[in-house]
Order: structure tokens, then C-alpha cells, then sequence
């Protein structure tokens, strides 16, 4: 009894506040976070790493080889008709373009509205966009045709001072797309200059060391060197932040400006955007939860990362989910006979409920209108459930068969299924994938993930500076948490304990006063 009142249990200074779940579990020191994220690109590669790499590459290797028989013979292999001229080509390019929209939305939005939990993913985040716009840009390419022609877009002066006039909408798409990918490089690449430099302090290989030196760019880590950093990564986020807006804007201009009954809609720009945000975060869970397991990076990419990505793709999934319903809506609502044609009878009627329901025979592809339904509006709304939010092999199933299945139906539905049937039955049509049109795209997946075995292998996957920024310790005003006393030091542990929540009490007082 005396024992407890001339020593009371000492409670911790913040005690009070709302306890949050740590940003890096198991109270894992600085030394701790570069020793093990450096680890990775130190050690000698896995056999799953070498086995991954091997079947990534050979599937890889279809983009060359489809490209060279495409170039060949014609984009008539990609098996398009009279009234579908877009297909298979601009699908994977929206899909690709839309992926690529959430490293720049984790690293510049976020980080613009201070959002810590940003730092253990963001890395990753980055390298999936370029990746991924390194996919988009593919399709658009080719699929002009002659593409040995392409000089003739250049303002080239000639005998009789003509110069190319620009007529396609795409070009628009050329210039967002090419910007968005040079000001995602240069702000990924930037945000890799300190933890380059790490890695060439520890290397003992002079190859390695002289790479990544190279890499680094000089990087010694003064106080002069992160100020200008601080102000080049801050410049780079603004910047960056209305092309995430913009880039998918201008993508769905090419099917908002037209007359064409279900391309003619002015809510495509946000619902685009949303959806590019909705399907990218997918893609960055699908790739991190795997990475997470193989790497041994729970303490690092904790459930409470994966817990708020989960409410973001909630959330833009039932954005989504909205615009489609204002789609069928104002398709109903405007009294346009070809607009509600295009959404009733090329989309929405099946076999069994519509169809029926209303008299209408199926439409030809109601199948992808209601995959598409159940992957980008039900399946995220399992999210709601803190389960499913916690678990991350169920968040993994639900985010691969969800979004990520469900994105590539939105654009083929967006794209087909308003070309398929012209204004004349005459010019009416159904597109049937070839193989050629299957083995490209499975070509740009297995670059995609090629690209990223080969990021996650060389490069550091997680910032390690700014995980460090995010403990406690970074704090300068942080004080050591209280320990309870050990063996026959315990008094003046004790001792010291009382004098840390004296001089605390004392500069609270002040601060009041």
C-alpha cells in the first residue's frame, strides 16, 4: 500500500489522445526500416523472384513478336469490322492509361494533403504508373496503321509550305499522355535520389556501388541538398496534381465530343477520372499484398495501409456505380430513341430479367454490360465489412476478380458496344476478338508485371526516409516512452520519469499562461 502511493503507476504523456493504429508496428527502430527494405535489393534474388521473372518474359515477349505481324500485315488482324473501327486497341489503352492513375494520386494528392500513411506504398505506387503508361502508349501507336508514316506529324516544311493539319481528337491524347508520363518520371525518379544514395553507401561491390553513385547524382544528404529537395518534390506534387485530374479527362473527350448514342454524355470526364482512381488502387492492392507476404513487409505495409486503400476504392467504386445509374437515367429521361436503344437493347437487356421484362430480345453484349456491374458496383461494397477490409488474401480475391476484371469490361462496353450497331441495321456488326487482338494484350500484362519484378528486384520498393519521417523518434519534441522499473535501478528510473512529466506539466502551465 505505501509501495503504491510513494510509487503510483506512471501513465504515458499522451495517454489522452485518441490511440491510432502505428504507421510501422513492432516499435521497429531507423536502423531496422533501411536494414531490411535494402536487404531486398542486396540479397542474392529468390527462386519464386527467378521463376516469376521467366514466365513474365517469355509472356512479354508477344508484344514484339504481335507488333512486328502487325506491322506486317495490317491492324486487319486485330479482327475489326465496318462498324467497330475501336476495339480491343483503344479498350487496353483507357484500361492501361486508368491503372496508371493512382501512384500520382498517392504521391502528389496525398502528400499535398499530408497523409502519412502514404509513405510505406507510394514507391510502388509510382512504378505501376510508368509501367503502366508504358503499356497504354502501345496501342494508340499502332493502331493508326503505317506507322512508318508517323514523320509526317512533325511540322516538316516541304516544297510547297504545307504543314500537317491535325484533325483527330487523339492527338489531344498524345500530348496529355506524354506529359503525364514525363512528370510521373521525373517525380518517381527524384523520390529515389536519397534512398539511391543509401544504397551506394552500403554497397561493397564497386560495380554496384558506382551504379547506384550514378543514380544518385552526388546526394550527400545535407541540410542544403533536402531543402532544395523539399521544394522539387513539393513543385513536382503541384504539378502533378491537376494531371491526375486532366489526363483521363482529355481520354474521355475522344468519346464525349462525338454524336455517337452512348459516347454523347457529359458526365464521362469525372466518371472516367473516378473510375481511373477506382480501378489504379485496385491494381496497387493486387500487386502490394502479394509483395507484402514474399518480402516479410507487414510492419511496414500494415492492415491499416490496406484498411484505407480498401474505403478509397469503396468509395470511387460507388462513385462509379452513380454514374452508371445517371447514365441509364438521363438515357431514359431524355426521350432520345437512339440513346435509349443503345443502353436497353445493346447493353442492359439479358435472357432472363430484362429481356424478358420488357419484350426485348437479349442484347449481343449484355453479358459484359452485367459483368461489368458486378465487379465495379457489388463487389466493392463488400469493403463495407471491416473483414473483408482487414484480411488482405480476401481483400487480394476481391480486388483481382473485382475492380481490376471489372474496369476492362467498363472501357469494351463503352467502346463496343455503342459501335457494334450503327444508326442503319445495314452497318450493324458483332466484333470477335482474334487471337491476335488476346496475345497482345496478354503481351502488355506480362511486361507490366515483367517491368515491376525487375523495379522490386533493383530498386528500393518502400521510401525509407520517409517511413523513418512517419516514427516517433523523428519527432524532435519526442520523449522516450516511460518504462517501468527493473531490478535496483528502478528508483531512479523512477526518478527520471517524474522529472520528464515535471518539466512537461511546467511547459504546459506556461503555454496557458
Amino acid at each position: 500500500m505505501a509501495d503504491a502511493i510513494l510509487n503510483p503507476p506512471v501513465a504515458h504523456p499522451d495517454a489522452h489522445l485518441v490511440a491510432r493504429q502505428p504507421l510501422v508496428l513492432n516499435r521497429r527502430p531507423m536502423a531496422w526500416i533501411t536494414e531490411h527494405v535494402a536487404r531486398i535489393v542486396e540479397d542474392k534474388s529468390k527462386m519464386w523472384w527467378w521463376i516469376s521473372i521467366l514466365i513474365t518474359g517469355a509472356i512479354a515477349s508477344l508484344v514484339p513478336i504481335e507488333l512486328t505481324y502487325l506491322v506486317s500485315t495490317g491492324v486487319g488482324v486485330w479482327g475489326l469490322n465496318h462498324p467497330v473501327g475501336w476495339a480491343w486497341d483503344i479498350t487496353n489503352f483507357v484500361f492501361w492509361i486508368g491503372i496508371g492513375h493512382a501512384g500520382t494520386l498517392i504521391s502528389a494528392i496525398l502528400f499535398l494533403t499530408r497523409q502519412r500513411w502514404r509513405t510505406s506504398i507510394n514507391r510502388s505506387a509510382e512504378a505501376m504508373t510508368i509501367f503502366a503508361v508504358i503499356c497504354a502508349g502501345i496501342f494508340p501507336a499502332f493502331h493508326v496503321g503505317r506507322l512508318w508514316m508517323v514523320w509526317f506529324l512533325a511540322p516538316v516544311p516541304n516544297a510547297n509550305v504545307i504543314w500537317p493539319n491535325f484533325k483527330s481528337p487523339l492527338l489531344w491524347d498524345v500530348f496529355a499522355v506524354s506529359t503525364y508520363f514525363t512528370v510521373s518520371l521525373i517525380f518517381w525518379y527524384v523520390g529515389l535520389i536519397p534512398d539511391f544514395a543509401t544504397i551506394r553507401d552500403r554497397a561493397r561491390d564497386p560495380i554496384r556501388k558506382f551504379i547506384y553513385g550514378l543514380l544518385a547524382l552526388g546526394w550527400r544528404g545535407s541540410n542544403r541538398q533536402w531543402s532544395h529537395y523539399e521544394k522539387a518534390y513539393l513543385v513536382l506534387a503541384g504539378i502533378s496534381t491537376p494531371l491526375v485530374l486532366s489526363v483521363h479527362s482529355v481520354v474521355s473527350f475522344d468519346f464525349a465530343t462525338s454524336v455517337i448514342p452512348g459516347w454523347h454524355t457529359t458526365i464521362f470526364p469525372p466518371y472516367f477520372v473516378a473510375g481511373a482512381i477506382f480501378g489504379g488502387f485496385a491494381m496497387v492492392l493486387t500487386l502490394l499484398v502479394p509483395c507484402r507476404w514474399l518480402f516479410g513487409l507487414q510492419d511496414l505495409i500494415t492492415t491499416k495501409h490496406i484498411d484505407n486503400m480498401c474505403k478509397i476504392v469503396l468509395l470511387t467504386g460507388t462513385i462509379v456505380g452513380y454514374a452508371y445509374m445517371m447514365e441509364l437515367f438521363i438515357a431514359w429521361y431524355s426521350g432520345n430513341p437512339y440513346e435509349w436503344h443503345a443502353f436497353l437493347r445493346n447493353r442492359i437487356a439479358d435472357p432472363y430479367i430484362i429481356g424478358p421484362a420488357t419484350g426485348v430480345p437479349p442484347a449481343p453484349y449484355w453479358w459484359a454490360y452485367w459483368t461489368m456491374m458486378t465487379c465495379n458496383v457489388l463487389a466493392p461494397q463488400l469493403f463495407w465489412f471491416k473483414p473483408c477490409r482487414q484480411k488482405a488474401w480476401i481483400v487480394w480475391i476481391i480486388v483481382c476478380f473485382g475492380p481490376n476484371v471489372g474496369m476492362w469490361f467498363e472501357r469494351f462496353v463503352i467502346i463496343v458496344t455503342s459501335l457494334h450497331r450503327d444508326f442503319m441495321p445495314g452497318a450493324w456488326g458483332y466484333f470477335v476478338p482474334t487471337i491476335n487482338d488476346i496475345l497482345l494484350f496478354s503481351g502488355t500484362v506480362g511486361l507490366f508485371v515483367f517491368l515491376f519484378l525487375l523495379f522490386v528486384r533493383f530498386f528500393p520498393m518502400i521510401t525509407m526516409f520517409e517511413v523513418k519521417a512517419v516514427l516517433p523518434e523523428a519527432d524532435p519534441h519526442h520523449l522516450p516512452e516511460p518504462r517501468p522499473p527493473q531490478g535496483h535501478n528502478g528508483g531512479a528510473i523512477q526518478g527520471e520519469v517524474r522529472e520528464i512529466l515535471a518539466r512537461r506539466e511546467a511547459k504546459a502551465r506556461g503555454g496557458h499562461a
